[in-house]
């Protein structure tokens, strides 16, 4: 059960940098005045969002979070084991 805690702790410790790393590459939210005004949201970029560089970081920060929290829920439920 040990070996088993401790191969939950490399790969959630590998999760939590690339979780940071994800974070950290994406953009502010924040469009700021000037894209309110000009109908930032309709642009054809705002259409594809899910397609381009910025809709698949929000994808792969979905699913890292996703697996970060199943991990630190697993390695807290086995705790109560070892």
């Amino acid at each position: 059960m040990q070996i088993l805690m401790t191969i939950l702790g490399v790969v959630l410790a590998i999760d939590a940098l690339a979780l940071i790393t994800l974070v950290l590459m994406q953009q502010g939210r924040s469009a700021g005045l000037s894209g309110a005004i000009a109908g930032g949201a309709e642009t054809f970029f705002g259409k594809k969002k899910a397609q381009s560089y910025e809709g698949k970081l929000l994808l792969f920060t979905k699913i890292t979070g996703t697996v970060f929290i199943v991990l630190a829920i697993a390695m807290l439920v086995l705790q109560k084991y070892v």
